[in-house]
């Protein structure tokens, strides 16, 4: 493999700015693929309390979360792997038409398990689609123009933050949940319009002067891994539903078991121990986003069964929290500009600040001396913090990869991300199904899931100190 051309910081690279000419056409199509990503997340969390109720899958609630997310661990890794390999425009090609067969599948379901398959399938495209995002801006941009990328690529969710959610609580309290779905077919085709033509005019690898990858038994490449990854995070959530405790114990740890060796092989080396560097931005994301995106995933339903709100006025409360988001990610793209090398100190302060929105908003759910709209107030905070801690420690990691393993650190990246995400929402819908339906009882597991982000939010600012060797 010959390696990319990263081309040095000049004033011309500068100057032209990333909807410059040189990077226009590129930047908006990924812009626009990240932003139909946003339109399904944000939408779909907004109303699946709605569609758990009518599929009768309330009882497993969280896998409507876990299986997006499980399957996205298999989407990741294969398309940063193969992006290495032959370059980023293939695997997204395949990640938007996986990504558009689930929304399909997912929207005529008429049963629970169907719409978990139809899950499965989005998740498979979507860590594609991620995946090859932040690959991209890794390749083709300069690092004086990342974090400002980073930080667009926030703001792709900023309409999605604006419409998804709120429009998602008007169809599903009007016409209903199916055309969360069907909305996202037209956006689909768009995004791959825009896209895909740009990427394949961005040179990749191709040959011989990167190191030839070490020789493995295809039962230890990637694709087996991943899968072995997948199904033994399953086994692990499953048995976290199960009644019988000593089944639970079992089947919990064969799925510990066959997970951990599995994830050591899909990504770098010291993952595993959080070691200074590469190593310690992966666990960063995956702390940040458990932190996040955990809590993210149960304030809707806290909402709604707790306090009585609409879907739509759920739904707010996800906006606000991807609005201030993008704020806080361009603060810190300006940070950047002036001092880079401060980023460990971004990622403290802003995972110190989604703490302080996270209590917020436990405290507004499970208190009726708290008025409802404060939960928007305190996700607002805590989108803030998101903002400034994501975007440090993904420009930190990032520019510390070797142009031929962008696709494994970036992959490496967002499996992080959508497998703390899928543990804490498979956790926290094991802990609503033991719990049972009564309003106690649901505040009991709802405390138990907040009480939990705020310890990753908390590991995530003392880990901040080892993004640097």
């Amino acid at each position: 493999m010959t390696d990319v051309q990263r081309d040095p910081v000049t004033p011309t690279d500068d100057e032209t700015g990333v909807l410059g000419p040189r990077y226009r056409a590129l930047t908006l199509g990924v812009l626009l693929s990240v932003g139909m990503v946003a339109f399904e997340s944000l939408g779909v969390v907004t109303v699946l309390p709605v569609i758990a109720r009518d599929l009768d899958g309330l009882g497993a609630y969280g896998w409507g979360l876990s299986a997006l997310m499980l399957a996205n661990v298999v989407g990741t890794v294969l398309a940063g792997r193969a992006a290495d390999r032959r370059g980023p425009a293939g695997p997204m090609t395949l990640g938007m038409v996986v990504f558009l067969a689930g929304c399909v599948v997912a929207g005529v379901a008429g049963s629970w398990p169907l719409f978990l398959v139809g899950r499965v399938l989005q998740g498979l495209g979507v860590g594609a689609v991620m995946a090859m995002a932040y690959t991209v801006i890794g390749l083709a941009y300069p690092e004086a123009l990342r974090a400002r990328m980073f930080a667009l690529l926030s703001s792709a969710w900023t309409v999605p933050s604006l419409v998804g959610p709120f429009a998602a609580g008007l169809l599903a309290d009007g016409v209903g949940w199916r055309w969360v779905f069907g909305m996202m077919l037209p956006v689909v085709a768009v995004a791959a319009a825009l896209t895909l033509p740009a990427l394949r005019r961005l040179p990749h690898a191709t040959g011989a002067d990167a190191p030839a990858p070490a020789a493995v038994p295809w039962w230890r490449g990637p694709l087996v891994s991943s899968v072995q990854l997948t199904v033994g995070t399953a086994l692990l959530l499953h048995a976290l539903l199960l009644q019988d405790v000593r089944l639970l114990v079992v089947l919990a740890v064969v799925g510990v078991v066959a997970a951990v060796p599995a994830l050591r092989r899909v990504t770098p080396a010291g993952t595993l121990a959080a070691r200074r560097g590469v190593a310690a931005g992966i666990v960063v994301r995956a702390l940040l986003s458990g932190a996040y995106f955990g809590s993210e995933a149960f304030l809707p339903l806290g909402l709604q069964e707790l306090r009585g709100q609409s879907a739509t006025a759920a739904g707010l409360g996800l906006s606000a929290g991807a609005l201030t988001w993008v704020a806080g990610s361009f603060l810190q793209a300006r940070w950047d500009g002036a001092r880079p090398t401060a980023r460990g100190r971004g990622v403290a302060v802003g995972s110190a600040v989604l703490l302080v929105g996270t209590a917020a908003i436990a405290l507004t759910i499970l208190t009726d001396a708290v008025p409802a709209w404060c939960a928007v107030l305190g996700w607002a905070v805590a989108g803030l913090g998101m903002g400034v801690a994501f975007n440090a420690s993904t420009t930190e990691t990032l520019g510390q990869a070797p142009a031929t393993q962008q696709g494994l650190v970036s992959s490496s990246l967002q499996l992080a991300q959508t497998l703390a995400t899928a543990l804490v929402a498979g956790v926290g819908g094991a802990a609503l199904a033991h719990a049972g339906t009564s309003v106690p009882a649901l505040r009991t597991a709802l405390v138990a899931v907040f009480v939990a982000t705020g310890i990753l939010a908390t590991l995530s600012v003392l880990l901040s100190r080892r993004l640097r060797p």
